[in-house]
């Protein structure tokens, strides 16, 4: 809202020396938020003044047509004689009278203004258009006066140069500061003056003489004023003043009837509508649009309407759009003069409305046209309801006043019952939010400031002022005590959370996973937890496959996502796609977040009220509608695990990668992992990891690891040979021991042993692994697999496994005895569960 602070001292007397910064300062601590104040005409020197042109001669032999016009300034140049002014415009004429700016003079910008030659001739000052002087942005043509202004007037004065403007963005919930009105009431506020309110209008008793209007739906509109002026001037024109004050305020003069109405929806912040009486065919009606009906708005489009929209009709069918935009069928027409008698034509009769719509209605039908304007813009905030009869009054003087026209007696309004809003609070609200001892006086003051009628002493019930629809409950009347008390005022106390009892192990264990992670060189990549099932065809998933049973989304974001994850690693692919396109080859990536899995199961959700706390039943029954959402973990590697220097040739990644990325996570959860080898998509058939875990007795499935095939590398666009990872965290928390524990360090020496075990090839590595644990007992400290080998003297379908075995005790150095013992006991168990035997033995 764009607010000249001329206008606005009209409805209130600010001290004269005020400026806009301290209107601007006064108005951002009480809440509003005024981005700039414009200076108008700063830099601007005149002579400047009305002229008349005297004499035109057209000057020939340029590209373009020039004029030499001798112009009348009357005494302002301090001769009396005329100027010789050269201009290339075309829109006047002799005996018109226009705005010349004089040598010596300077407009906006630091253009000086000089005699000069030009076009051969010597050019006495300018001629100049409304975008010269910064009044608007039309350059098509100079600015030409009406006839009555005297000649050598000042023209600063006359066309209202020189201004303020405050550019204040009003927030949804303020829409009574789109209108002067509003502003000045808040000003008034700040200030603390009084305010002479532009709506306070004596207005003649609705009669049966109106013009007849029909409202058959009373929800979406609930009032509807309609005034018929009769008797306009057709070749009357909206005044300087007007216009200049539709120019600052940030709209283009049109008509002197549609100016009119633009002018009070700027200063009462209702929006109006003039009919041309003569093309309006019987009563007006208010209705809702009938499936496929049509109607051509003022922009000149034609719209096909929908069933919710609530348009304004007669006889003929749709006139308009309630609350947005008037049918072109009925606008006011231009003034034109007819070539043969030389009679000029236009709107002489003209209706207007004033009518409350419904904020919703508008805003639905303005979304859905895609026709936002300066009326469904005030609806949708919320106009006034009690306005409208006085937006009409206002609207039919200035009509009257201006165009000559005469006010028939006829008023038409039509009121839907209602009654006023009333909120109860306890007079000590306001300072229990603020943590601020107001007190009730100050309380009653700052409502009544604001409009509220008030009573009551400890308990006040507060009548909500009708231009006000935001204010709803307690909440709101306290938050209005404190702006206007001021928000500076209000002591800056910190929070005081109540004491709790840390993290949960669940959020503690996601923790550990994710610093585990980027421990070992992965990088976290955060990626939005959408799908399409493009993606799950790419990676060849079975049309039976749990990970295809999607939870859709009513409004996605995107139409190629429309669903929820049910796997970490498209997004995780993805993101390695986008990096490795830019040049980044060694890529290594790690995401921790839910998946959404849809059992079937889930009830529909219920609509729970807005208007108090859901119960912890319908809070429980909205948890059971949910979809089941298990924690993943998930990696994704390219590329090189270990980049080549100087000290050697790098290391390509593998699928043992992938897999070691599962057990770091099971570490942190205190679990230990079964990897054996699997078929599961999108993974290679022949390198593909199951990863399970012990819960309760009994092995479960909790991730899969190992290369993708080539397949889906080549779908994706993926580098070939990309490894992944993904895990579900909630089971390795199940099977985990708890809280891992650090380990205790032993002072004493370790003991290795190296052995090698020839197994069939059948045989999981992790199953000899686990044999020689429990076999090698408590002196056992790790062991590691460091080689694997296949060849002839093994025999066929036989191959070795080569473990480094470390032995300590934490109390003592272990004897040789006690080595040998506890190695051989570990083959022993390796031989009895796998079949093993010692290489070479």
């Amino acid at each position: 809202m764009r607010v000249p602070l001329s206008w606005l001292r009209e409805y209130v007397d600010l001290p004269a020396g005020e400026t806009g910064r301290d209107v601007q300062a006064k108005l951002v601590a009480a809440g509003l938020e005024v981005e700039t104040v414009e200076q108008l005409g700063a830099g601007l020197k005149g002579p400047l003044v009305v002229g008349q042109v005297l004499a035109i001669e057209e000057l020939e032999g340029f590209k373009k047509p020039i004029r030499y016009c001798q112009v009348d300034v009357g005494q302002a140049n301090g001769t009396g004689e005329q100027q010789n002014i050269v201009c290339g415009a075309r829109n006047f004429a002799v005996g018109d009278k226009v705005v010349v700016v004089l040598p010596g003079a300077e407009l906006p910008g630091g253009f000086a203004i000089s005699a000069r030659k030009t076009y051969g001739k010597t050019s006495e000052g300018m001629i100049c258009s409304a975008s010269e002087l910064g009044m608007s942005d039309d350059h098509d043509g100079i600015i030409v006066l009406p006839p009555e202004y005297e000649v050598g007037t000042d023209a600063i004065e006359l066309l209202q140069l020189v201004d303020e403007v405050l550019d204040i963005a009003v927030t949804p919930d303020r829409g009574y500061c789109l209108s002067m009105r509003g502003i000045a009431r808040e000003t008034a506020t700040a200030y603390e003056l009084p305010l002479s309110d532009p709506a306070l209008l004596d207005v003649p008793a609705p009669n049966s003489h109106g013009y007849p209007v029909k409202v058959t739906d009373p929800v979406g509109c609930d009032r509807f004023t309609a005034r018929t002026v009769t008797g306009l001037d057709p070749e009357a024109h909206s005044p300087i003043w007007l216009q200049r004050r539709l120019q600052k305020a940030g709209m283009r003069p049109v008509s002197l009837a549609v100016d009119v109405t633009n002018y009070v929806m700027l200063e009462l912040g209702q929006p109006l509508h003039a009919y041309d009486r003569s093309r309006i065919t019987g009563a007006i009606g208010v209705r809702r649009a009938q499936p496929g009906e049509k109607l051509t708005t003022l922009d000149g489009i034609q719209r096909v309407l929908d069933a919710e929209d609530l348009v304004i009709t007669d006889e003929s069918g749709p006139i308009g759009l309630a609350g947005v935009m008037g049918g072109a069928n009925t606008e006011i027409a231009d003034t034109a003069a007819d070539p043969e008698s030389g009679q000029v034509a236009g709107t002489t009769e003209v209706v207007i409305e004033a009518a409350h719509f419904a904020p919703v209605s508008v805003a639905r039908t303005a979304r859905r046209h895609r026709l936002s304007s300066e009326a469904s813009r005030r609806f949708e905030r919320g106009v006034d309801p009690e306005a409208t009869s006085a937006a009409a009054q206002r609207t039919v003087d200035l009509l009257v006043l201006l165009a000559g026209g005469t006010a028939e007696v006829g008023v038409t309004e039509i009121i839907a019952p209602s009654a006023p809003h009333t909120i109860t609070l306890p007079a000590d609200h306001p300072d229990k939010v603020a943590g601020v001892p107001y007190g009730r006086e100050t309380v009653v003051r700052r409502l009544q400031q604001i409009g509220c009628d008030v009573y009551g002493a400890d308990d006040l019930t507060v009548t909500v002022p009708s231009w006000r629809p935001d204010l709803t409950d307690p909440n709101d009347l306290a938050e209005e005590v404190i702006r206007l008390e001021g928000y500076e005022n209000l002591p800056s106390t910190l929070p005081r959370p109540p004491a709790g009892r840390g993290l949960t192990e669940r959020q503690r264990l996601h923790r550990r996973v994710g610093r585990a992670l980027a421990g070992a060189g992965y990088v976290e990549a955060l990626n939005y937890p959408f799908l399409g099932e493009e993606v799950l065809d790419q990676f060849g998933l079975a049309a039976d496959d749990p990970r295809r049973d999607l939870v859709r989304l009513v409004n996605p974001l995107s139409d190629t996502e429309p669903a929820l994850r049910t796997t970490l690693l498209p997004g995780l692919l993805g993101a390695l796609r986008r990096n490795a396109g830019r040049g980044e080859h060694d890529l290594a990536l790690f995401e921790t977040g839910l998946v959404f899995r849809a059992t079937g199961d889930e009830p529909p959700a219920a609509i729970l009220p807005v208007d108090r706390r859901p119960t912890d039943e319908q809070i429980a029954g909205l948890d059971a509608a949910l979809p089941h959402q298990p924690r993943r973990a998930a990696v994704v590697l390219a590329g090189d695990r270990e980049q080549a220097g100087w000290w050697g040739k790098g290391t390509p990644v593998s699928w043992a990668d992938a897999v070691e990325a599962g057990r770091i996570v099971a570490r942190e959860a205190g679990a230990e992992l079964i990897v054996r080898q699997d078929q599961q998509d999108p993974w290679h058939p022949g390198r593909c990891a199951a990863l399970l875990a012990v819960v309760d007795g009994e092995e479960i499935l909790v991730g899969n690891a190992g290369e993708l095939h080539p397949r889906v590398t080549k779908a994706l666009g993926l580098p070939e040979r990309t490894c992944a990872m993904e895990i579900e965290l909630d089971r390795l928390e199940q099977a985990g021991a708890g809280r891992v524990e650090a380990p205790h360090v032993s002072t004493f020496p370790v003991a290795t042993q190296d052995v090698a075990l020839v197994v069939d090839a059948s045989v999981p590595a992790a199953e000899v692994e686990t044999a020689l644990r429990e076999g090698g007992g408590e002196l056992l400290e790790s062991l590691r697999l460091f080689d694997v080998f296949t060849g002839e003297q093994l025999g066929e379908g036989r191959k070795s496994l080569a473990y480094a075995l470390r032995f300590r005790a934490p109390d003592r150095t272990l004897t040789a005895e006690e080595i040998a013992a506890s190695r051989d006991a570990a083959v022993s168990a390796a031989a009895d569960r796998t079949g093993a035997t010692l290489r070479g033995a």
